[in-house]
């Protein structure tokens, strides 16, 4: 029987099958060969005597490591226009993370109404080529939420993004009920509170929905110059440098920095050079 794991608890796996919601445990080859059941993952589940067993796990679309999901399809980066403030190169490492792991993130801005019309018009410029949708919210009240919960059906979708941003209330209000707890901003810190416990796959309008353990960055090793596959905006430009295999920093001829305040955003470009230099430091300091 094949099914998708849901929830993952101290060794027990819940699977989502045609026959509802099966209790698993793990054969004991995936800890022999080092490979740990995810939520998200599809699976086939077999009977046994002492119980269900999860004997095969399906090859996987995407694997995210923190958080720790399998097969998501998009993800929701949430980010509050205040308390806290955006922190934009949280941002950008979020969206580089998932660009990497073939995954399409919605841009998702909670707190709209604490932010005036410009800021809102500049963060549409911030991101001008890469294609992503820009959503501005309130998740406490309701508004704006209609396209984000219609956008979910066919996907497995995950929340992301800094504590406090608003994930929790914002999968409460998708799921039509508290699925999780939320919690106040600590004001001496401004930032939130970790309030979630675990990963959890939720059904919600016949898609999967994940809320994560409150986190504010996603772990993962690349090489300097794979980072410029990452950044959307630059593909239009790609073949059309002076010198094949340009890394869009120093090199001159560079189509990608003509682009820069035109068809890219300066504030993009910036962030891609910063983290370049600091990606070929790890990278010299590893050898």
């Amino acid at each position: 029987m094949e099914g998708i794991i849901v929830k993952g608890i101290a060794g027990f796996y819940y699977v989502k099958t045609e026959n509802g919601i099966l209790e698993c445990k793990a054969r004991g080859i995936f800890r022999k060969n080092n490979v740990t059941p995810m939520v998200g993952d599809r699976v086939t589940v077999i009977p046994a005597a002492e119980g269900n067993i999860l004997d095969k796990i399906h090859e996987r679309s995407s694997e995210l490591v923190r958080p720790f999901v399998a097969n998501v399809s998009q993800a929701y980066v949430v980010f509050a226009m205040r308390n806290p403030d955006i922190n934009f190169d949280m941002l950008n490492k979020f969206l580089v993370s998932l660009e990497k792991n073939h995954i399409r993130p919605v841009l998702v801005f909670n707190k709209s109404d604490l932010a005036e019309d410009e800021e809102m018009t500049k963060l549409r410029d911030d991101f001008v080529g890469t294609g992503y949708e820009i959503l501005f919210i309130e998740a406490k009240s309701g508004a704006g939420l209609d396209e984000l919960f219609n956008q979910l059906k066919g996907n497995i979708t995950v929340l992301c993004g800094p504590s406090g941003a608003g994930k929790s209330t914002l999968l409460n209000k998708l799921s039509g009920s508290d699925k999780m707890e939320t919690g106040d901003i600590s004001v001496r810190l401004n930032r939130g509170k970790h309030t979630t416990r675990h990963s959890e796959l939720i059904e919600v309008n016949d898609a999967l929905l994940v809320d994560t353990p409150g986190f504010s960055s996603m772990d993962f090793t690349m090489d300097a110059h794979e980072l410029k596959d990452y950044f959307p905006e630059f593909y239009e430009f790609e073949g059309e440098c002076r010198f094949n295999g340009c890394n869009h920093n120093h090199e001159p001829g560079c189509r990608v920095k003509e682009e820069v305040g035109k068809n890219i955003s300066k504030a993009r470009y910036d962030y891609y050079v910063r983290y370049y230099n600091e990606l070929i430091e790890e990278n010299k300091r590893k050898w």
